[in-house]
């Protein structure tokens, strides 16, 4: 290890392994965190201008966010099973399944979020597995 880096494979191998299970806690609690976090950044995404307007609120408040973890593997899952989801964010041109026609446009607030929260979350990752080995 070189000023808080690994530059050998074997090095980071051991380390993990007499770290393993701090730094899988510290990985399942940083997701959280990110989790969390780019739920809030989409709901904000979804309350108004660039993202879509609010009407009651049900749509912004159908996004969830879900971490799992299995062995060494840790998911985020960050979601709405909201049907106008994909609509929102991509737009819309053309008839729907009533043969109603619309040229909607889009409304990004997920993939904003997204690209925003990317950079952060390797970043804490890489934070919180250092701390613990």
């Amino acid at each position: 290890m070189s000023g808080g880096f690994f530059t050998d494979a074997g090095a980071l191998a051991a380390a993990l392994e007499r770290g393993g299970v701090a730094a899988m806690a510290a990985v399942h609690t940083t997701m959280e965190h990110s989790a969390q976090t780019l739920k809030a950044r989409v709901q904000e995404g979804a309350s108004g201008r660039p993202g879509p307007n609010v009407i009651t609120g049900r749509y912004r408040a159908s996004w969830a966010a879900q971490v799992t973890g299995a062995g060494p593997m840790v998911v985020a899952e960050v979601g709405t099973n909201a049907a106008q989801a994909r609509r929102l964010e991509y737009g819309f041109a053309g008839a729907d399944s009533l043969g109603r026609i619309y040229h909607q446009p889009p409304f990004p607030h997920l993939g904003p979020a997204v690209q925003e929260a990317g950079p952060a979350l390797v970043r804490e990752l890489g934070t919180a597995v250092r701390t613990v080995l």
